[in-house]
């Protein structure tokens, strides 16, 4: 059985896991498309086995399913309707945590 998912149960993803859901929000994409864009974008390198131990945890969380394999034997990822509801969800808390603090900075 999967376990809930993080809106369901208030549990605040990683900044990696959120990286991953992020680069997944824009379309499906193997693992090694997923490692390039969080690099370009993020300015972080994650290697192979963080991907994938986070891939099993979104995907334990059904935040994100497998396709079908590609030819080359890739398998992309896309996210799914809850990943996307987490992943806005966790995106405003932090615009919330980053909002209080900048007022708490200012003081």
């Amino acid at each position: 059985m999967p376990r809930s998912n993080t809106a369901e149960t208030g549990d605040r993803l990683s900044e990696s896991a959120l990286l991953v859901l992020a680069a997944l929000a824009g379309g499906a994409k193997h693992g090694y498309a997923i490692i390039q864009e969080i690099e370009r974008e993020a300015a972080q390198r994650m290697g192979p086995g963080t991907l994938y131990g986070i891939i099993s945890r979104l995907e334990g969380a059904s935040l994100i399913e497998p396709l079908e394999m590609e030819e080359r034997g890739r398998v992309p990822y896309r996210i799914t309707g809850a990943g996307r509801r987490v992943l806005t969800e966790q995106l405003a808390n932090l615009r919330r945590y980053q909002t209080a603090l900048k007022a708490l900075a200012a003081r």
